[in-house]
């Protein structure tokens, strides 16, 4: 076994690196495709989601198998290999079965414990499947982490370390109050009728929401998805609308979860920006009373900037949103205390407020836009009011299908990979956790075994072969040198002379199988072939056969 993987993931790329790197379905055709015309690789398999991807190969050589599949990541992500090489890893032989086993299992996810990789680890071996890129290593590999998958989910509690992505990414849209409670009576618009957005739009329907408005390209898919969650018993309503209803829907809607193919954005910040000020009233101007102490307007005020009364105008007709540190959040959001002179209700910023103070608060907007800019956007834990959201977005994709810059609409809250993987980073890990990963050890240790011991089968094969030849060549001697013998007899001195062969041979064959499973047992097979003088031509067919026969259950190796 010369199992290879080389890969990127959220744990070794930032998200705006994995964004770029992701791959459409034709380029994970041709990514396969290549790889099996490249030198060093004899199968191979990818496996790619919103958060990785890897690339698994039989090679037969370690340097420049490295080296031929970075270049083929980087030529088929479009990211320039120097670009790419400081997030990639490489795992060899037991280490890349342990890295697919500890993801198949959710250790390597970004919310600990998820289940949904194992859909995703299916659809890979199915592709390799079909384009016959999946030799017999790469399909026992991931049929087995599929069942070493299932075996953690069911004889753990894993799934109490974490949740699904869609979960979790609704709890952060609802802060801290309950899932249930935050979406009952909502109508939410799923972008997209793959996988993911199936997941999402049956996890809206289990919390409680009351409408779930499918959109999607293909608008056979989105009716299909919709009639299933109508027939799903959570009493949801749903309807299937084409891609063009969209913005009309953003109007109408209180969540949106986006997952689609897409490689550009499938919500601008316009988008949204139109939909949370489409049917709002305009706000009044504020309004600044005359008194003693403050002049009547605006600029009446000797010594009072009138770009500072401009700028603060400004923020209020935008909803009193002053300074923005990058957080998503709103002004009816606690506002910690900066020593702003001014309140948070920038309606009211500017009564009873002298000139020295509105320059002070000047400078301190001043201070959070410049904040914003060196600090990086904190994720949607961050807000504390859920209930003064008008809009609540969740993507999913990568690459993004939402403009980022809409975290900085007031009423506006975006939770998206990036933020998801900053909430999950502060999540306990259950005790569960490490009972998943003495499964993975143990299930490695199994796994090598057997493929060691498959290594070996058909030079074993080969040697009962040969022994098999001997006999038949001394029986048909003996009936040339006593030809008088009967029936029974030749039969009798037959099955005795098999019968002294198979004794020789079974206690060295079993033997050499047990070592052979062993670490550093691959050169076993190569000292029997030395020691009974056997043609690697025939080994060679014994092997071919052999892997073209699905249903020969006789090979220890093959995962069970």
């Amino acid at each position: 076994m010369s199992l290879l993987v080389v890969g990127l993931s959220h744990r070794s790329a930032p998200v705006s690196v994995l964004e770029r790197a992701s791959l459409s379905a034709d380029a994970k055709i041709k990514l396969l495709h290549d790889t099996l015309a490249a030198e060093p690789a004899a199968e191979a398999a990818v496996l790619a989601t919103c958060n990785r991807i890897e690339l698994y190969a039989d090679v037969d050589k370690f340097h420049a198998g490295v080296a031929e599949l970075s270049t083929l990541l980087a030529q088929h992500s479009g990211v320039a290999l120097e670009e790419l090489t400081p997030y990639l890893y490489v795992h060899y032989e037991d280490r890349a079965v342990h890295h697919l086993f500890s993801v198949a299992c959710g250790l390597d996810s970004m919310v600990v414990g998820e289940g949904q990789i194992l859909g995703q680890i299916k659809d890979a071996l199915a592709l390799g499947q079909e384009l016959h890129t999946a030799g017999r290593l790469i399909n026992d590999l991931f049929q087995q982490a599929l069942r070493v998958g299932k075996r953690a989910h069911s004889e753990t509690g894993i799934d109490r370390a974490g949740q699904s992505l869609v979960t979790f990414g609704l709890e952060q849209l609802a802060v801290r109050v309950p899932v249930g409670e935050w979406a009952a009576g909502k109508r939410a618009l799923v972008i997209g009728a793959g996988s993911m957005s199936s997941l999402a739009a049956a996890t809206l329907a289990r919390v409680g929401v009351a409408e779930i408005v499918v959109a999607n390209r293909t608008g056979e898919r989105a009716e299909r998805l919709a009639e299933i969650l109508v027939a799903s018993g959570t009493g949801v309503s749903a309807v299937a609308i084409p891609m063009a209803g969209v913005a009309d829907e953003l109007t109408r809607v209180d969540v949106v979860v986006s997952c689609t193919g897409a490689t550009g954005l499938v919500l601008t910040a316009d988008d949204v920006l139109g939909a949370v000020s489409w049917g709002a009233a305009p706000d009044p101007a504020p309004q600044t009373p005359a008194g003693p102490d403050v002049p009547a307007g605006p600029g009446a005020s000797a010594g009072v900037d009138a770009a500072v009364i401009a700028r603060l105008a400004a923020a209020a007709r935008d909803g009193g949103r002053l300074a923005d540190a990058g957080a998503v959040r709103t002004m009816a959001a606690a506002v910690e205390a900066d020593g702003c002179p001014v309140g948070p209700d920038g309606r009211a910023a500017l009564t009873g407020v002298d000139a020295n103070s509105l320059e002070l608060h000047g400078t301190w907007a001043d201070q959070g836009e410049a904040a914003a800019q060196r600090q990086p956007r904190r994720s949607a834990r961050t807000q504390t009011d859920a209930t003064a959201v008008r809009l609540a977005l969740l993507d999913l994709a990568m690459p993004r299908d939402i403009d980022a810059a809409v975290h900085r609409i007031p009423g506006v809250r975006l939770v998206d990979i990036e933020s998801l993987a900053e909430a999950s980073a502060d999540a306990p890990m259950a005790a569960d956790v490490d009972a998943v990963r003495g499964i993975v050890a143990e299930e490695v240790a199994a796994f090598g075994a057997a493929q060691r011991a498959a290594h070996i089968t058909p030079t074993v094969v080969a040697l009962r072969a040969m022994a098999a030849e001997v006999v038949a060549m001394e029986v048909a001697r003996l009936d040339g040198r006593v030809p008088d013998l009967d029936e029974r007899q030749r039969a009798e001195v037959t099955q005795t002379v098999r019968r002294v062969v198979d004794k020789l041979l079974h206690a060295p064959t079993v033997r050499v199988k047990q070592l052979a499973s062993e670490p550093g047992g691959a050169g076993y097979a190569e000292a029997l072939r030395e020691l009974f003088d056997l043609d690697p031509q025939t080994v060679a067919s014994v092997s071919r056969a052999d892997a073209a026969d699905p249903m020969n259950d006789d090979d220890p190796g093959r995962a069970s």
